[in-house]
Order: structure tokens, then sequence, then C-alpha cells
């Protein structure tokens, strides 16, 4: 990491702004050309994409859903979800920052050709393949993330893309160019994902006996060996194919595009034949945040069985003083909704509205789905380092109870997902653990192909794969520890699986629940043409008594259902249509 870290600083020194790439080079800085020698410096123009990678931490954008609220009165997504969320004011924005990354890898791979990567002319040539794989991968990606966050209708009714750009802009280049349609962006982003597959592994790691289509062992390793790990590879591309896919086919893009349901569950379907099909759904994938014994011995490089593409790993307790109640010394920040508890079934499978479910209103989480306990702290239960009680009652005694102090609770939960129990705040014995973020985790691949699956084919239908909709729920439900005793299987899931709607209810559900808090939410509701405006609800627990109680209202007009293009780009640039609404 001490080599990447270098490289990469020497890319910021010899491009400190988007404006160097566009102007003539300050004195002393150097030139493209002098890449063409020097395999390093080259490198550092690549690594701008992966430096720009958005998901390095938690965005939380679950506060602006119906799944949490936020006790932070400046948190930009509680500001968009109660009317402020402005085409100028948009903390989701990913124009800048994507089309920046875009910019360099273009000049990447307008400049890889020329660059002498390694003595050996065979080496450098694989050399050239990879990274110029990993760059239309990159590109792949940061297109997804453009049109996830800016694609929209515009006033005349087109579904409208993003400008499509694939040569390094200069100060000569047109600026004021139209968007593309959302189906041309996503023939480039298929375009790109083929480029990536044909010239990268589908891992990086030593072979031992040579691949087909190459002549040298060593050379092999040296290039696609395991130190590349934690780079753009095949496998990944085709995840971010199967992400794109799932956009475009969903019910707010579909009328824009070619892109099916079926090519959605085909990409997901053929990334989970890679990991061994439905049985190779990871065991402890569930509480990947929490295995602390797989999460110590984690080797440099490598990832667990739940992890497709992950961060590095580092000590911290960052999310932990964010998030912690307020008696374990945290912020408290992130506050799960009474919405969100009443998504968790009881653990017999039943949702808590169903007359089979046995749920019983005056012990509430008694029964239930263990995911509930595992994902949110509710009151009565214990954390941090001592096993502390929490108490989220209107009536308790700490500071931890219903709206006591600014780091209190709104909700009566806190969160407990994604958080180490053994991290300690206590400022006289403080200490920090082990974390790392998934850029990419294999239980989102499966419910892709899940969604998608029950569209295609419906809940029981398996396509060319082997295996249905109906199959990877049940799998997931299982791992989750759902079954119903009387029956010794899932009998909720059992009564709808021949009925298409009911299975896709289900497998939104379980995409919630599974994917909660780590980014998805805000982006499904959207896809889905959910209503955005569910008010967030918590629960007042007094005397032993609980009441639901409104907590937040979600103020969304219809046309936010797509992000805005930024103001500031439409003023400039006149030949940029808005989204419409904006």
């Amino acid at each position: 990491m001490n080599k990447r870290l270098l490289i990469f600083l020497s890319a910021l020194i010899i491009f400190t702004s988007c404006d160097d790439l566009l102007e003539p080079a300050i004195e002393n800085n150097r030139g493209l050309e002098e890449m063409y020698e020097e395999a390093e410096f080259a490198q550092g123009i690549l690594l701008n994409g992966y430096t720009r990678l958005p998901n390095n931490g938690w965005s939380f954008n679950d506060v602006a859903t119906d799944d949490a609220v936020s006790n932070d009165n400046n948190n930009s997504y509680l500001k968009i979800a109660t009317g402020q969320w402005t085409s100028n004011f948009n903390p989701a924005d990913q124009w800048r920052n994507a089309k920046a990354a875009i910019q360099y890898l273009n000049i990447f791979l307008s400049e890889a050709d020329k660059v002498r990567w390694a003595k050996d002319e065979n080496v450098s040539e694989l050399f050239r393949q990879r990274l110029k794989g990993e760059a239309y991968g990159l590109r792949a990606l940061f297109m997804y993330y453009l049109l996830q966050a800016h694609s929209g209708v515009a006033e005349n009714g087109n579904l409208l893309g993003v400008p499509i750009v694939i040569e390094p802009e200069g100060a000569n280049s047109n600026f004021n160019i139209p968007r593309n349609t959302f189906e041309e962006c996503m023939n480039q982003l298929y375009s790109d994902v083929a480029m990536a597959e044909t010239l990268l592994p589908l891992d990086f790691e030593d072979a031992s006996t040579l691949p087909s289509g190459y002549d040298n062992l060593d050379d092999y390793n040296r290039v696609f060996g395991f130190y590349a790990r934690q780079r753009m590879t095949a496998r990944i591309a085709k995840v971010v194919k199967a992400q794109a896919a799932l956009l475009a086919a969903s019910p707010a893009f579909s009328n824009g595009n070619s892109t099916t349901w079926e090519d959605a569950a085909n990409f997901a379907g053929e990334v989970i034949n890679l990991n061994g099909g439905v049985a190779g759904l990871a065991s402890n994938g569930v509480t990947w945040y929490a295995n602390v014994d797989e999460m110590n011995n984690i080797e440099t490089g490598v990832n667990p069985p739940e992890i497709i593409w992950r961060t590095d790993i580092g000590d911290s307790n960052n999310l932990e003083a964010d998030n912690f109640p307020p008696t374990l010394y945290g912020r408290g920040r992130v506050n799960p909704t009474q919405n969100l508890v009443d998504a968790f079934p009881m653990a017999n499978g039943y949702p808590i509205s169903h007359s089979g479910s046995g749920f019983d209103a005056t012990d509430p989480y008694t029964g239930r789905d263990p995911r509930l306990k595992q994902f949110i702290l509710v009151n009565g239960e214990v954390a941090g380092v001592n096993s502390t009680a929490i108490n989220t009652a209107s009536d308790g005694t700490t500071n931890d109870a219903l709206n006591r102090v600014e780091t209190s609770t709104r909700t009566g939960y806190y969160l407990k997902k994604l958080l180490r129990q053994d991290v300690n705040l206590n400022p006289t014995s403080q200490t920090s653990q082990r974390h790392y973020k998934p850029r990419m985790r294999y239980t989102e691949v499966y419910l892709i192909y899940a969604e998608a699956a029950n569209e295609a084919w419906g809940p029981t239908g398996t396509g060319s794969f082997g295996f249905s909709a109906y199959d990877v729920i049940a799998a997931i439900r299982k791992r989750a520890g759902i079954s119903d005793p009387e029956m010794d299987y899932d009998g909720y899931l059992e009564s709808v699986k021949n009925d298409k709607a009911l299975m896709r209810e289900l497998i939104r559900n379980e995409r919630r629940l599974e994917l909660c808090f780590e980014g998805f939410r805000f982006w499904d509701l959207r896809r889905w043409n959910e209503d955005l405006t569910e008010t967030a609800k918590g629960i007042n627990i007094e005397d032993e008594n609980y009441s639901v109680i409104d907590v937040e209202n979600r103020v969304f007009d219809d046309y936010m259902n797509f992000g805005p293009i930024p103001y500031s780009e439409t003023l400039k640039f006149n030949a940029l249509q808005q989204n419409k609404g904006w």
C-alpha cells in the first residue's frame, strides 16, 4: 500500500485539479509525454479512478428514506428528506466526481499504448492489457453511478442519461454537448464492461498452470498475480453489469431502454454460478461486519466468502462514535425507524401483520426474525464491551431515552448493524477495532437475481441456471434463521411461491432487510416508483406500554424519483436538458 500511496501522491502533485487537464502545464509540472517512460507516473493517472470511488465511506442516505432518521440537524440527507433538495443542493450528486474520474480514465486509455510498462516487451504488453482493462471497468462503474444519480425524464418526455465522453477533453473541446439517451449510456456501459471482461482475469491470483492464450507463467503471475488484489477484475465488471441492468429494467427506467428483466437475471446468474450457485451463499454473510475472527485474520487483499470487492482494512472507532448510544459515549446519529422494525417478520417467516405470525404488540421484540436484533438496538437489549442494557423508553433514566438529549434516539432505536460491539469509547480506556467497507457483496448479487428472475420467469422459473427466485430467497431466509417450527420449513415463502406479485413484495422486503443501512433503499424506492413520502415513525415506550409515533415527515415531489443535473452545469451549458421538475 505504501507504493500505491506514493503513486497516488505523485498523481495529485501532477494533476492538482481538473482545470490542470485543460490548461497549459503549470511551471515545473510534468507533461503527459513524460509518462511514456515512467510506468508509475502513468499508473498515477489510472489511480485517480480508484481514489474517486464514492463508496469508501458510509453515506447513510437511509435517513432520507422510511428506514431511518438522524438526530443531527445538519445532516444533508435529513435536509433533503424534509424539503430542501434542489439542483444546487444535492448530497447524492455524482456529476463532478464521476466525470472527473472518467476524464482521468479517458486520458489513461488514450495514452496507455505509448507507455513502456516494463523493460521486457512481452511483460509490458501484459501490463498494458491489464491496466486498460481496469480503466474500462472503472469507466463502466462511474457511468453506473452517473445514471443512478442523474438520469431521468427531461421536459420533452425522453429518458436521458448523461453526455457520453470517451475521449480526453482539452482546452479546445466542446463542453456544451447534450445528454445522450439512457439507452445509449447503457450501451456504452455494456461496451466498457465487455472490454474489461476481455482484458482482465476473473480474479487476481497466482496461477499454477498457464492460462490459455499466454506463453509464460512467470510473466503472467507478475502481471495478473495476487499482488493486484482489490483492483478492478472481470468478476467485478460482471457485477457492475448486473447492477446497471437491474436499474435499467426497473419500472422507473424500463420504458426508455431495451434492457430486460431477463438480461438482469442472466447477468447476476452468471456471477452466482461463478460462486457455486445458491449453495455458495456465505453462511456467515448476514453478520459480515461482526465476524471478528474472520476479520482479524484476513490476509492482505483477501476477501471473506461474502465479499466480492472491499476497501482496505484499518483500525477505527468512527462508526461507533457516531452511532453508539450516549451511555456508550456515542452520538446516536442514525436512528432506525419503526417502519423498518415492522418490516422484519417473525422468526417463523410470517409478516407481523399476518394472522399466522403470532406477533404480540405488547411484547414486540420477542420471537422475531433474528436479523432484527442483529441490525437494530431495541429497548432492553445490550450493547458495547460490557454488554450494557440500553433503555430507550421515554421514561428511561439515562440519556439513551427517547428524545432525552440531542444525541438521544428520536425513534426509540439505535443502529447496531456495521458496528463492532467490542469497541470501547470510554475516554479512559478507548479502543479501536478492524473495519472495512464492502464495495460489493454477494448477497446483493443474489438479490439482484431473485428480483429479476421473478419478473422474467416467475417465482419458480429458472431460466438456464437451474435455480429460481424462490430458491435464492429460501436460502437467504434460511441463513437468517427463519423457519416455521410447526412445519420445519418456511411456511410463508411456500404460501407465496406461486404468486409473482406476492413474491415481488417478499423479495423487495428481503432486499430492504439484508441491505439496510448500506445505501440501497434511497435508490431502490426511486427505481421502483414507490412512495417516497411515507412518514418516518418511532416507538414511544412508557410504563411498559408501546405506542407508535410520527417522527419526521418526508417531503418529496413525484419528479424526485430522478435526481437533478447540477444547476451550475445547466447554467454553463445550455445544451444540457434538466430533468423534469428540477
